[in-house]
């Protein structure tokens, strides 16, 4: 445990909010408003690794949001040999975005290690999602009220791992690199981000990927509670 660490700066899709349950269940309202005749768990299937792909080319920013909207869906179609006008695209894409907050299932420990850590620290975010959706995730789930300041992409204008949004969420949060810890589930935007402005860092392995030992990392929320 790290004593002078006052701070703590959570992601908040895969890292807090159940994205693939919430998604999952916000694509077979899609399917069914837009008549879409596939099995929703293999277009799942299909649909999440693309998803992940296009969010690191945004992040690079070599997508613009509107093409990772519209990419996403065409791509996880054609295996399928279904493809869609760019119209029909754009329309499904709102649909999603639409619907993707009315579901809010949080990840198992969310809300205990939130409870433990609320009365011993300051609580806030960090997210390269879309400042609209995020906003809503927050408030329908519950949990906006555990997080003093909420930094997105989207408002700074730049996406993690770029050190201004992490240098912005400091300066919100008036607070000190040194005296603050990043937790997320992306390894490269969330912890060699947050690294390079000198916060301390844990990842939430949610992938169960490969990364060097001289990392802190947990492979479920609860075990938070052994590093703060």
């Amino acid at each position: 445990m790290n004593k002078s660490i006052t701070d703590v700066f959570f992601d908040l899709d895969h890292t807090l909010w159940d994205f693939d349950r919430n998604s999952e269940l916000a694509f077979s309202r899609l399917f069914k408003s837009h008549q879409i005749k596939l099995q929703l768990s293999e277009f799942i299937k299909v649909y999440e690794p693309i998803n992940f792909e296009y969010w690191k080319l945004y992040r690079e920013n070599l997508v613009t949001k509107q093409e990772l909207r519209r990419g996403r869906f065409r791509d996880a179609f054609l295996p399928f040999g279904i493809s869609f006008s760019m119209e029909e695209l754009d329309a499904m894409a709102v649909t999603y975005i639409d619907e993707l907050p009315k579901d809010n299932y949080l990840l198992e420990g969310a809300i205990e290690i939130l409870e433990y850590l609320n009365p011993r620290y300051q609580l806030h975010i960090i997210t390269n999602g879309f400042a609209e959706v995020q906003a809503l995730k927050l408030q329908n789930s519950r949990i906006s009220h555990f997080f003093n300041t909420v930094t997105s992409s989207e408002e700074v204008g730049l996406k993690k791992p770029h050190p201004v949004i992490f240098e912005t969420a400091l300066d919100k949060a008036s607070v000190p690199p040194h005296r603050s810890i990043m937790i997320g589930d992306t390894f490269e935007a969330d912890i060699l981000g947050a690294e390079k402005v000198g916060m301390h860092t844990l990842f939430y392995n949610y992938r169960k990927v490969i990364v060097p030992d001289t990392y802190s990392v947990v492979n479920h929320l609860y075990e938070i509670k052994t590093h703060l």
